[in-house]
């Protein structure tokens, strides 16, 4: 039978149609000024710490509404000012030990949210906060990585009895040298069995004997790959400590990484944690090291360096490294038994078997603490590019200082503390950073946007001002041109943005921005063409004196082949846009995707269910109104 559907499929599309209204309703209900509040690693947020922070509010007559949830404390209030307002009481009261962060929380009923119900996530250009773009030093990580190279063939050729004269770098290769040709053999064997992606070349000069050591193109580009992914993960760690909701962290390009926070409005504190390359180097004081030499002249000991503490007084340090922070995992501030400052530090299994197996051999001798950090080198010349340009590339500096000399009295393990730190707040960042982990290499913040909230608000009632100009102005279109068919294509308009709006917010991770809304109204306009097609093939076969059955059948079935080839190209293209795009291009062709999926089922299966019902079926139509 022409233009009938059977009643399991008309209930099909009303329920997916239902699901969307259903799934859409938390937009409905907006979102609240909130307080985050998160214990650091020590601590835990708790049904005492509500009741003490709610103390706190009640004095000054601030009102909020309370919840606990995963260790953390969520509090809404009525208004922006009361919310700051509370931020910095909150802080002052509770100090480094909790981290306290501004947030936009969902103003969604308990009901819906226990039902997997969530508005759509606004991005930054829409909630406001901060976008940077930091840059990774390339230079730096493979001079890094070389260090821990020319340290790692020493180790491995002593632990096999080979006797090595030196190592050290040269260019992008490490050379080693020998005083006999013949262990210069042995060892070129040995290190070509642990090492297949070096190329080895053994040579002699002078007298000695060497190794020439060089890094394989596909292996220098896997570690520069490497050294993105790892700052990637380091920074998301970061962010995670900051509190931060539904946070963007992404590379781009090849050494570039973008970082949004939305909600955040403390830049100086954000900048501050995210940019810092700190780690820890633990290295063994050299006792018979002349320090009065060191002093004057600089000269120290050959397979010695000379360190400065915090006060400039000089320590003469080995140059091998015991241990490095990237075997930290966990960092925590806390007072030792006299009050003052401390990081506690736990290792993971490899760097507490170094550790252990180093402090047992040497009890009875100091051991160092290093602090690293890269600080960005002003550039003076006005011709050089600024940041913000894309020719923009920093120079670090690199910045030792030595934080702790301690006597080893013990056996040391996997736990163990830091002292000689100046003031809590630095033993509380220490700790951040270190358990954040380490950045492999130096990052610069190359470019930052700030977009306020009330900036945010009015990108959202713009873009919705331009949404309903543009779907009025189909509507009216379409209810003067084919009238009773254009109400039910308006229908379906709506039945579209409901679907769009629902999917949206049932997907983890989408969120949507002001190209974004840009996206809808583009899809809006894509699905009102689709029903055009098919109207005007209805009239064409009208004309050519089929019925009216007839006439809406074949206007269905003819029209779906070229509305089906042009979404179908259009998808792909936005396919491609969000597989190669970032950012705001990424969400505009999410949502074109997800908006030619939904136009296609209400302009073609929505829209053809309600003909059906009006016109289908054993109904005698003599005239259609299209």
């Amino acid at each position: 039978m022409l233009n009938k559907f059977p009643w399991w499929k008309n209930l099909l599309v009303f329920l997916v149609i239902g699901l969307g209204f259903f799934y859409a309703l938390p937009n409905l209900y907006g979102e609240d000024p909130a307080l985050q509040i998160s214990g650091t690693h020590g601590t835990t947020a708790d049904a005492a710490l509500v009741q003490r922070v709610q103390n706190l509010l009640d004095s000054k007559n601030i009102q909020g509404e309370y919840e606990l949830e995963n260790e953390q404390i969520l509090i809404r209030f009525k208004t922006t000012e009361a919310q700051i307002l509370a931020r910095d009481l909150v802080q002052e009261a509770l100090g480094d030990q909790y981290i306290t962060a501004l947030n936009l929380a969902p103003a969604t009923p308990a009901w819906m949210r226990s039902l997997g119900m969530h508005p759509l996530k606004l991005g930054l250009d829409l909630r406001g906060g901060v976008h940077f773009l930091m840059e990774v030093d390339m230079a730096e990580a493979m001079n890094k990585m070389k260090t821990q190279l020319v340290s790692d063939f020493r180790t491995e050729l002593r632990n096999a009895d080979l006797r090595l004269s030196g190592a050290r770098v040269e260019g992008d290769a490490v050379v080693v040298s020998f005083r006999d040709a013949a262990v210069r053999d042995e060892a070129m064997d040995l290190l070509k069995r642990n090492h297949a992606d070096f190329t080895f070349q053994g040579y002699e000069r002078d007298g000695r004997s060497y190794i020439r050591a060089e890094m394989t193109q596909q292996r220098l580009s896997q570690l520069r790959t490497n050294a993105v992914d790892q700052n990637i993960n380091i920074i998301r760690n970061r962010v995670n400590e900051l509190g931060v909701a539904e946070p963007l962290v992404q590379r781009q390009g090849a050494d570039r990484v973008v970082v949004e926070l939305p909600g955040i409005q403390d830049t100086a504190r954000a900048k501050e944690i995210l940019g810092a390359t700190a780690t820890l180097e633990f290295r063994l004081v050299d006792s018979n090291a002349d320090i009065n030499a060191a002093m004057t002249t600089g000269r120290v000991p050959a397979g010695d360096e000379l360190y400065h503490d915090k006060n400039g007084y000089p320590v003469v340090l080995e140059k091998r490294v015991i241990l490095t922070g990237d075997h930290i995992v966990d960092a925590s501030s806390s007072t030792d038994e006299n009050g003052r400052p401390q990081v506690n530090i736990s290792l993971d299994s490899r760097g507490g078997s170094i550790m252990s197996d180093f402090t047992k051999d040497n009890v009875g001798k100091s051991m160092a603490t290093n602090f690293i950090e890269y600080k960005v080198i002003p550039n003076d010349d006005p011709n050089a590019p600024k940041p913000g340009d894309p020719d923009y590339r920093p120079q670090f500096e690199k910045v030792e200082q030595i934080i702790n000399v301690a006597t080893i009295q013990t056996r040391l393990g996997s736990n163990f503390r830091i002292t000689g730190i100046d003031s809590p707040k630095e033993a509380h960042n220490l700790a951040l950073l270190l358990r954040a982990g380490a950045l492999i290499a130096p990052i610069q913040i190359v470019e930052e946007r700030t977009i306020g909230p009330s900036l945010g608000q009015q990108n959202i009632d713009n873009g919705l001002r331009a949404m309903f100009y543009g779907v009025a102005a189909l509507m009216g279109f379409m209810l003067i041109y084919y009238k009773a068919f254009g109400f039910i294509a308006n229908l379906a308009l709506i039945f579209n943005l409901v679907l769009l709006v629902g999917v949206m917010s049932l997907i983890p991770g989408a969120t949507m921005t002001l190209p974004g809304i840009a996206g809808i109204v583009l899809t809006l306009g894509m699905a009102i063409d689709a029903n055009v097609l098919i109207y005007e093939r209805i009239r064409e076969e009208l004309r050519h004196g089929r019925t009216v059955q007839q006439a809406i059948h074949l206007g269905y079935e003819k029209a779906f082949g070229t509305i089906a080839d042009s979404n179908i190209t259009t998808f792909i293209t936005a396919l491609i846009l969000f597989m190669v795009g970032t950012g705001a291009v990424k969400g505009f062709a999410l949502v074109l995707m997800i908006g030619i999926a939904s136009s296609m089922f209400t302009a073609v299966t929505a829209c053809r269910a309600i003909v059906n019902i009006i016109w289908g079926g054993h109904r005698k139509v003599k005239k259609l109104y299209i």
